[in-house]
Order: structure tokens, then C-alpha cells, then sequence
């Protein structure tokens, strides 16, 4: 390999290195019924905080609860996926599979 695609490889692997991190701190957030489950994820998909408002709590219907955050934490991971999507393909100019 010669010493400019060296330095090349070099400069892309230091993007993803940075592209990584920033990643690591970003965060979406992500919603079911109407907001009453709200779930915050980072771009690698940890979730951060998962909120349910008082009115969601109903011991009468646990189902409807748990499939609120069941959605919830879906939808926050298909963001984290999208977001982390965008960033790797920003720093690389490819679509790398997720």
C-alpha cells in the first residue's frame, strides 16, 4: 500500500473512532401512546431513561402497559439505528449495513 492511502485509512479509521464516540453520547427519544411510555437511547442502543406517565399505570390493563413500552423501546431503537446510519455514512460516504 502506498503511504498515501496509508494516511487515508489512517484519517477514515480516526473518523470512525470519533464518529463512534459521538455516538456513544447521542441520544433520540422515542414514544408510545401519545407519549404516555417515552424511552431515551443512545446511538448504541443503551437505553438511558424510560418514562410512563401516571395515567399509563393501570393495574386492570398491564397488557396495553407492556406493549406501550414494548413499541416504545422499538421505535427508540429503529431512531438510535437511523441516527447511527447517517453518521457512519456522513464520515464514510457509504450506507454500511447496521
Amino acid at each position: 500500500m502506498n503511504p498515501s492511502m496509508m494516511r487515508q485509512a489512517r484519517e477514515l479509521e480516526a473518523k470512525l473512532a470519533k464518529a463512534q464516540q459521538e455516538l456513544e453520547h447521542a441520544t433520540v427519544e422515542a414514544g408510545a401512546g401519545g407519549g404516555a411510555v417515552k424511552i431515551v437511547i443512545t446511538g448504541h442502543q443503551k437505553v438511558q431513561k424510560v418514562s410512563i406517565s401516571p395515567e399509563a399505570v393501570d393495574p386492570t390493563a398491564i397488557d396495553l402497559l407492556e406493549d406501550l413500552v414494548m413499541t416504545a423501546v422499538n421505535e427508540a431503537i429503529a431512531r438510535s439505528q437511523e441516527m447511527a446510519q447517517k453518521k457512519l455514512t456522513s464520515v464514510t460516504g457509504l450506507r454500511l449495513p447496521f
